[in-house]
């Protein structure tokens, strides 16, 4: 299936600035911060840079020992913090559950939740409730992460007297193709990684619209983020092929995939989302380059929003 070239970002701030530099001189003392996908790359910088500002992190990932060498890592550069190893798969409903049950049974407030996992461009491959992998995993996993922890977000929120946050990593390969919410799990099309990628990610926009217009007036805001192209595990599932058609897809964006940002300037629009105190005014804002972005019209169109809350909370269903 043909793509539509993706076009630059509208908004951008700071391409260049660092997790670090974001948080220079914030105080996040009291806030829990639980982020998926940290044994690596944007994930495992944006938990060191929130710990290091004084934030309980919880680390969530499948490879919990890999997670856990992160949080020794954690400790060593900021040894006042506490960071500790939840671990889920969020290819299995059930494990996901099960992470929910933890949190709850110790009724642990989460004031921040950055869903920052993620698969990209995989052969194609089922989940464990018969998701096609990259709508099961970047959108599905998460959406019922999300959903199941309303109740701790909206504690925090009553607690802090601060709005929560969930922060949920995107894309701009979202502009390539929309969600097809009559076949999302390619039962009955021609399984195409990147048309597969790409509604996952507009899947990752149309939840943060939603989820802002159901629960933004009882203290949880929603963002998606842009981080920026960027070298990390995350394209280990890419051939020459592969990299050929991103480039043909990033026609609109010059030197897009030359002009790679560092991996602390990755993580910085997601570190920013969860703490900038102006955001508390945008809830369900796109964000690039630390600032307030447009995502394309059909990840933000209400009425496909709401639809695909209903379908999602009807797949991911016990």
């Amino acid at each position: 299936m043909t793509q539509q070239p993706i076009p630059p970002s509208q908004g951008a701030v700071d391409r260049a600035r660092t997790a670090d530099e974001v948080l220079d001189g914030v105080e996040l003392s009291g806030r829990t911060v639980l982020v998926t996908g940290v044994t690596s790359g944007l994930g495992a910088e944006t938990a060191r840079a929130l710990a290091g500002a004084g934030a309980h992190v919880v680390l969530s990932a499948r490879d919990t020992a890999a997670a856990g060498a992160v949080a020794t890592r954690i400790r060593e550069a900021h040894p006042s913090s506490e960071p500790e190893v939840l671990g889920v798969d969020l290819a299995d409903l059930e494990s996901v559950r099960a992470l929910v049950d933890r949190i709850s049974e110790r009724r642990l407030p989460v004031d921040v939740l950055i869903n920052n996992a993620g698969v990209m461009y995989p052969p194609f491959e089922r989940t464990r409730d018969g998701f096609e992998l990259q709508f099961g995993t970047n959108h599905l996993g998460h959406f019922a992460l999300t959903s199941l922890l309303l109740p701790s977000l909206t504690a925090a929120a009553d607690r802090s007297g601060v709005p929560a946050r969930v922060i949920t990593v995107s894309s701009d390969a979202h502009r390539a193709h929309p969600v097809d919410l009559v076949d999302p799990n390619f039962e009955r099309r021609t399984y195409d990684k990147f048309v597969a990628y790409a509604q996952s990610k507009a899947a990752n926009v149309l939840t943060t619209v939603e989820l802002e217009r159901r629960f933004g007036g009882q203290g949880v805001h929603a963002y998606a983020v842009h981080p920026g192209v960027c070298a990390t595990g995350l394209a280990r599932h890419m051939s020459r092929d592969d990299m050929a058609e991103m480039k043909r897809m990033s026609a609109g964006s010059p030197n897009a995939l030359t002009n790679l940002k560092s991996v602390p300037a990755a993580a910085a629009t997601s570190v920013w989302g969860a703490s900038a105190p102006e955001l508390d005014s945008a809830g369900g804002a796109y964000l690039a380059d630390c600032g307030i972005g447009a995502a394309s019209g059909h990840a933000t169109d209400p009425a496909t929003a709401a639809a695909l809350w209903e379908l999602s909370a009807q797949l991911t269903a016990p």
